[in-house]
């Protein structure tokens, strides 16, 4: 390298190469895993169950469709060119067969049993809930989320969807939001979630998580996310008019920032935990947050 540089071009050589690094750990941080037009196939996995589905979708479900399907093509357009009126003018007026009956219940079975093994796999790891690092409670609204951190002195905000006048660059349409969820990577994170008004549904795809919000019960489920990264998700329970409004968003963030959101989150919402104004649950089933929510 000496020889094509002095020691000035080598110094600003080795800077260049640090800033580019740095730049590309930063990147690399920045994941923003979200649904891109004319995508095809599952989102990114960021997740070990997440990862898991998409292998059963692409190494079990989806050569074994392909299979059926092209076989049942190929039957048909056999049936078509070689027993249509022309080519088989005397038709065979045979009624069953022994062995192709016995082949299309046996092999059928053979076929579920074959997808039913791993599938039982993933939602048992699903339904199991590992030993929890930390706890989150999602609680829906008509038509926005709340969420609480229990172990974390009690934080406390609610989470509603950006108008278009209100996004930043980079922020997605009907996605962002103006308090994201955050947690730390790599860390077994319990969700907890329910409604105060109708059924709606805790829906990350990146994670393979989709959970029911329903009212007065408290469903459960489970993340570990991988990477580090912004992830999207989306209502998935027709919950009403502005059900198409109810974006989540999950920041991943290394355990020291997240520490550092902890402090500031203890801050900024301590006077106002939720954001909702109180109401007596016998004259008002729904919440008021404190922010205006164009219902139109």
């Amino acid at each position: 390298m000496g020889r094509w540089f002095g020691a000035g071009g080598r110094s600003a050589l080795w800077a260049m190469l640090a800033v580019a690094a740095a730049t590309g750990a930063v990147r690399a941080q920045e994941v923003i895993n979200l649904p891109n037009d004319y995508q095809l196939g599952l989102q990114d996995s960021a997740s070990p169950t997440m990862t898991d589905i998409v292998w059963m979708h692409d190494i079990v479900l989806l050569p074994i469709i392909t299979v059926i399907t092209l076989f049942v093509l190929g039957l048909l357009l056999w049936v078509m060119v070689f027993y249509n009126a022309r080519s088989n003018p005397t038709p065979s007026r045979t009624t069953h067969n022994t062995v192709v009956e016995v082949l299309w219940t046996i092999v059928p079975i053979g076929v579920l049993i074959v997808i039913a093994i791993p599938s039982f796999k993933i939602l048992y790891q699903q339904l199991e809930m590992p030993e929890a690092e930390m706890t989150i409670k999602a609680t829906g609204h008509q038509w926005y989320w709340s969420y609480e951190y229990p172990d974390h002195g009690d934080i406390a905000f609610d989470s509603l969807m950006l108008e278009d006048s209100e996004r930043t660059e980079g922020q997605p349409r009907l996605l962002a939001v103006d308090n994201a969820v955050v947690v730390p990577e790599g860390r077994v994170v319990r969700v907890q979630v329910t409604s105060l008004d109708v059924i709606h549904d805790w829906a990350l795809p990146a994670f393979g998580i989709k959970t029911d919000a329903i009212p007065g019960r408290l469903n459960e489920t489970w993340f570990k996310a991988e990477k580090a990264g912004t992830y999207y998700g989306m209502c998935s329970e027709l919950c009403g008019v502005r059900h198409a409004y109810m974006p989540i968003e999950v920041r991943v963030v290394p355990q020291e920032a997240f520490d550092q959101w902890v402090e500031r989150a203890q801050a900024e919402f301590a006077e106002a935990p939720s954001g909702v104004e109180e109401r007596d649950p016998r004259t008002a089933a729904v919440a008021t947050p404190a922010r205006t929510i164009r219902t139109n």
